[in-house]
């Protein structure tokens, strides 16, 4: 993990790291939402117009930086305690809020203080995110309900039950103002993994992509947004990324078996993907270096373009997993780094379970669009594409 440490840039960061002023990242050429024609008109439109007509005023220049601002917002997910924690996270321009396991329950059932009234609040859209799988992460179960396990899910429902029960769960998010369920795992329970376990379908990757499409499905017919995790799939890595650095078999391994779920939902419309904190043998960012997947720009080019067996290019919203409270990242990035680095390298949310440094975060982002490590347009680009599964 040491080589790791050069690619983690603190905030005095310079555009030398990129040769040429270059934007780096595979989202830079590969936003769903197309920067390619904004460049291209850019580049026409200036070869015609004397330059005096195309400079901007002091004006359209703030105008311009508060725009980067509020885009960047948007590319924040963010763990809240309370309403009014969730307040502050809101107004400090973030897109998203995330539910745990320590957020106040009130949030989600007191009248005046729960999610409703936060919207009236802050009087925009915004994701409301939470880890609802069934059996053992089940967040507030007491408010939101009791599920089976996904294994058992598995062992017990044909696929059409599964979604019929995803269904149930969804409603049950949705009529408490959920918006995004960080569910289902797509990783193969095939290491013995007790971070994985009962949480995979299976160690079939074919049962495996059946059910989390059909939970993907019930979870879609309710309205919320399903994101299939932990690609490119944590289920034979050498261990739990909570408490270190874990490295999965060869990509060549993965390609075989571990990413053949992941190639099968890659298509499914309106869901999004998970990228987990796992290193992987083979997939070198563009420093050359086997960085954890979710800051590793060869792993989201990898998901954009589909370019392993069976898969298609995967155009909907792409998160990390938490970048704070698991050790596979904190302990070799502090927040503001890590969430640059990975929005950089091609995440569309970057997701940490506190608003702890969220002002820090936006910075280091308007940092980074400076230093010419990626381009306002392709912000605007992540930033789009996340409101599509805002409410």
């Amino acid at each position: 993990m040491n080589t790791f440490r050069a690619l983690a840039f603190t905030t005095t960061l310079s555009s030398t790291v990129c040769v040429g002023g270059c934007s780096l990242g595979a989202d830079s050429a590969n936003e769903s939402v197309s920067t390619s024609s904004v460049h291209s008109t850019a580049a026409t439109s200036t070869s015609t117009v004397p330059e005096s007509s195309v400079q901007t005023t002091p004006t359209q220049e703030g105008a311009q930086r508060e725009q980067l601002r509020r885009d960047i917002g948007q590319l924040m997910m963010v763990g809240v305690r309370n309403f009014d924690d969730a307040l502050y996270a809101l107004e400090q321009g973030a897109g998203g809020i995330f539910i745990g396991s320590d957020t106040d329950p009130a949030l989600l059932e007191q009248p005046g203080r729960d999610l409703r009234a936060l919207r009236e609040k802050v009087g925009r859209a915004f994701a409301v995110s939470i880890d609802f799988e069934g059996g053992r992460v089940l967040r507030h179960p007491q408010v939101l309900g009791s599920f089976t396990s996904p294994r058992q899910m598995a062992a017990t429902m044909s696929p059409q039950q599964v979604r019929e029960v995803a269904l149930q769960m969804g409603q049950s998010l949705a009529e408490h103002g959920i918006t995004v369920n960080f569910a289902p795992v797509v990783d193969l329970d095939g290491a013995g993994l007790d971070v994985v376990g009962d949480r995979a379908f299976s160690s079939d990757p074919q049962m495996a992509a059946d059910y989390a499409a059909a939970f993907a499905a019930g979870m879609l017919d309710a309205g919320v947004t399903p994101v299939f995790k932990h690609f490119p799939g944590h289920g034979r890595a050498s261990g739990d990324s909570h408490v270190g650095g874990v490295v999965t078999p060869p990509l060549e391994e993965l390609f075989n078996h571990d990413l053949r779920p992941f190639a099968q939902v890659s298509g499914v419309e309106g869901a999004a993907m998970m990228l987990g904190h796992m290193q992987v043998p083979g997939l070198r960012d563009y420093q050359g270096q086997e960085s954890p997947a979710s800051l590793n720009d060869a792993a989201y080019r990898l998901l954009r373009e589909g370019d392993y067996p069976g898969a298609v290019p995967f155009g909907g919203v792409i998160f990390t997993d938490d970048l704070s409270g698991m050790r596979a990242i904190s302990d070799i990035a502090s927040i503001p780094d890590a969430v640059m680095l990975a929005l950089v390298a091609g995440a569309d949310q970057a997701l940490w379970i506190s608003t702890q440094q969220l002002p820090e975060a936006i910075d280091a982002m308007v940092h980074a669009v400076d230093s010419g490590l990626i381009d306002a347009e392709t912000v605007s680009a992540k930033a789009r594409r996340v409101q599509l599964i805002q409410r």
